[in-house]
């Protein structure tokens, strides 16, 4: 008896009946079998949208199976999988060291790990413990302790972490007990031990814990179990793990770098923003950042309009059946902002697009009106947990520059490859390159696999007859349609989703939209969901970490300000202002009692591009001194000559002013 799987290449490999993932990498040759981490199988019978499953080495291979071999060459895949180790390694130096400790969850996130503890009373853990924690964790490192994966029985299970007095562990096996498909009853759970540790896991891990590379412990916090603030408080403690001490150096780096940069850091400095817990996660926007956000705005309904868009205004809040109808209230009303007002149930809007689709529907098109192209900077309110707010990246009021067409099947295509245009111009503004990825339908969805196999269709036709170069991430489509998202990579190496297009059968559908075909019958028209900048304060966010709080002069909210050197002269400073604001430059005149010397250093702080120091002579010469942001005074230039050459510099940069 034997086994086929196929590799990525294509090729097929033959192998006995029961062969694993250590088996599949060692046929391929000895240097892959000593490199091998994990292995990623797809089931012959899997559905579309499930992503490929990450199992151990150890784990027998299904027939049929697509697989690829998981190395530390394999990116955030390989990083998850070491980092996943590592919390089980913390886990194990946290009982050694605190003797009755009860463990309860460790997860991999996103550039590291943390594992969640009740310490025994009047246990205080800080950070000066880590030191101690670290060098326990690089001595299980140092044994190569083998992750070794043994199934057991709910029962089995819950029976050896009760007697060990694990309490979370027990309940998060009657959680699983209790979920499970009463047809298909839980038979088995997965525990992992690696030294002296067992832990209840669904895995993967690395065949020992010798491929941590490096560990760092960062920081300890509070966490509710399960997020309730209702249950006991644990001590959780974050940790980060690479493949080598280099790597993990680099990491140190770019956080400390990323402190400097923090954009709600900068959004102080520079006057911008603030926030207020009288409206958790909405920024309140001082006079410089309003310009900033309004220049965003106006450069987006600039670039909307010259591309046949139609600025709409629709409602804040929405009778709860629109929602119903959009599929919203089923599959995101926890995300929600819900109200009654009189006998109604209403929500304030997440996403623009049901008034959208509502609004088309109160018109009759024919098929010579499509395509339709609606936009709307449109305010929205989405109901995000407090603890994942996080100054302008992760808000619960924001706005998008957000549109939706609605055409016909043959208009598919060039509304998409309309979409993309749009948003490279867009990028280009901000000399961004940008990489596109391609998502397809999630396990939660709505629609008929008809539907999506056109939808996905569509899309992957529209990238490649334009030639774009793109990743598939399968299972990570809108719940309604499947989307090409377009990621940015910063100038501290993060990647950042910006603008999406996604395309959607299923809204017009629900929403009976119609047009008039040639043929006289009625149509469904398609829908597409467009952003370019995505929301604005997420992009504004960004872009501050991004330059540094140094944002191009077309966009900076100050462009200029001048310094007059004492008092006197603070008349003609105010000429020179009103003649740079004439030519439409966003220009202060710092006029405070303080030295020439102070003005200066403030503005540098305040990263104004362009700092004008006026004093006798400038006032003689009708001139200004004019020194950069970061660099040596260039010496005495004609008013009129800076501000002719700062109009140009400004249009320069691809965008005009209207903010």
């Amino acid at each position: 008896m034997s086994i086929t799987v196929t590799l990525p290449d294509g090729k097929q490999l033959e192998l006995p009946d029961g062969a694993t993932g250590a088996d599949a990498a060692a046929a391929i040759g000895p240097g892959l079998a000593r490199a091998a981490l994990a292995i990623e199988v797809s089931h012959p019978e899997a559905d579309n949208g499930e992503r490929p499953e990450v199992r151990d080495l150890q784990r027998p291979l299904p027939d049929g199976a697509t697989v690829a071999i998981l190395t530390k060459q394999s990116g955030e895949q390989a990083l998850e999988l070491i980092r996943h180790d590592a919390a089980h390694v913390l886990a194990a130096a946290v009982m050694e060291m605190w003797p009755g400790v009860k463990i309860s969850i460790g997860p991999p996130i996103e550039q590291g790990f943390y594992y969640d503890f009740e310490f025994p009373d009047g246990t205080v853990v800080s950070e000066a413990d880590f030191a101690e924690l670290e060098e326990r964790m690089r001595a299980h490192v140092k044994a190569k302790e083998a992750f070794e994966r043994r199934e057991v029985t709910p029962a089995q299970a819950r029976e050896r972490f009760a007697a060990e007095g694990q309490d979370y562990k027990v309940e998060l096996i009657d959680d699983l007990v209790q979920g499970a498909d009463p047809g298909h009853p839980l038979q088995t759970v997965s525990l992992y031990t690696n030294g002296p540790f067992t832990d209840l896991c669904r895995g993967p891990h690395a065949p020992s814990t010798s491929s941590i590379g490096a560990v760092k412990l960062q920081s300890v916090a509070g966490a509710y179990w399960r997020g309730d603030s209702s249950r006991k408080m644990l001590t959780r403690i974050y940790g980060t793990a690479f493949h080598s001490k280099a790597e993990l150096a680099e990491h140190l780096e770019r956080l400390e770098q990323a402190k400097a940069r923090d954009h709600r850091k900068l959004g102080r400095e520079l006057d911008l923003f603030t926030f207020s817990e009288v409206s958790p996660g909405a920024a309140f926007w001082l006079p410089a950042g309003t310009r900033l956000w309004n220049k965003l705005v106006a450069v987006s309904r600039e670039m909307a309009q010259e591309r046949g868009y139609t600025e709409v205004k629709t409602p804040l809040i929405y009778d709860a059946e629109l929602w119903k109808t959009s599929g919203h209230w089923g599959k995101y009303k926890e995300n929600m902002f819900t109200v009654q007002v009189e006998d109604r149930e209403m929500a304030l809007k997440p996403m623009n697009c049901p008034g959208h689709a509502h609004l088309f529907a109160t018109r009759r098109h024919s098929y010579r009106d499509l395509p339709v192209r609606y936009s709307e900077p449109g305010l929205l309110h989405r109901n995000e947990a407090s603890g994942v707010l996080h100054g302008l990246l992760r808000v619960r009021h924001f706005a998008q520059d957000d549109a939706h067409i609605f055409c016909t099947e043959e208009q598919v295509q060039s509304e998409v490859a309309g979409c993309l245009e749009l948003a490279f111009a867009t990028y280009e503004l901000f000399e961004l390159d940008v990489s596109l990825e391609l998502s397809t339908r999630p396990q939660e969805r709505i629609g008929e696999d008809e539907m999506w196999d056109r939808a996905e269709g569509a899309l992957t036709r529209a990238l490649d007859e334009q030639g774009l170069k793109y990743e598939l991430n399968p299972g990570d489509g809108a719940f309604y349609g499947p989307k090409i998202d377009m990621h940015m990579t910063d100038s501290l190496g993060r990647s950042w989703q910006l603008g999406t297009v996604q395309l959607d059968y299923s809204m017009p559908a629900r929403f009976k939209l119609s047009y008039t075909g040639a043929d006289n019958s009625e149509h469904t028209p398609v829908m597409i969901h467009r952003a370019s900048f995505g929301s604005y304060e997420r992009f504004i966010g960004i872009m501050l970490e991004h330059y540094a709080g140094e944002l191009p002069l077309w966009l900076a909210p100050v462009q200029a300000i001048v310094l007059p050197v004492s008092d006197k002269y603070n008349a003609y400073g105010q000429e020179v202002a009103a003649s740079l604001r004439e030519q439409g430059a966003y220009v202060e005149l710092d006029d405070r009692g303080e030295s020439v010397g102070r003005k200066i250093r403030d503005a540098e702080l305040r990263k104004v591009p362009y700092m004008l120091i006026v004093g006798e002579r400038e006032s003689g010469e009708q001139s200004v001194s004019v020194r950069e942001h970061g660099g040596a005074e260039e010496g005495s230039v004609k008013t009129a000559e800076f501000s002719e050459r700062l109009a140009s510099e400004i249009e320069r940069k691809g965008a005009k002013d209207g903010g």
